[in-house]
């Protein structure tokens, strides 16, 4: 398993789009679902920082995460800049990958 992990910061007003945009059916996960290697995603919002989220996209392997931004580079960019609008700052937590010996 892979996770990619992201922090955002979103414009006040604008977090009901931000949720519909990036949660688990949102536009981000639609792109995601063109590859059979991607799992699922998770929203969740920060219970101490007003508007803050936090996203998580698993995939089946880093390859996988990584072939699919390079075939997919200029939708993924295209949704990126639709969504610049909704937030204030975001932030690359980092990207985890599931110990082999880990349940």
């Amino acid at each position: 398993m892979f996770l990619a992990l992201w922090e955002f910061d979103v414009k006040q007003g604008c977090e009901e789009r931000f949720e519909s945009v990036y949660g688990p059916d949102g536009d981000w996960a639609q792109l995601f679902r063109r590859d059979p290697a991607y799992q699922r995603t998770l929203l969740l919002r920060d219970t101490l920082r007003d508007r803050t989220y936090l996203t998580c996209d698993f995939w089946e392997t880093r390859t996988a995460y990584e072939s699919f931004r390079q075939n997919n580079r200029q939708a993924y960019l295209t949704l990126d800049k639709s969504c610049e609008e909704l937030t204030l700052a975001e932030r690359k937590i980092g990207e985890f990958e599931k110990l082999a010996d880990d349940e």
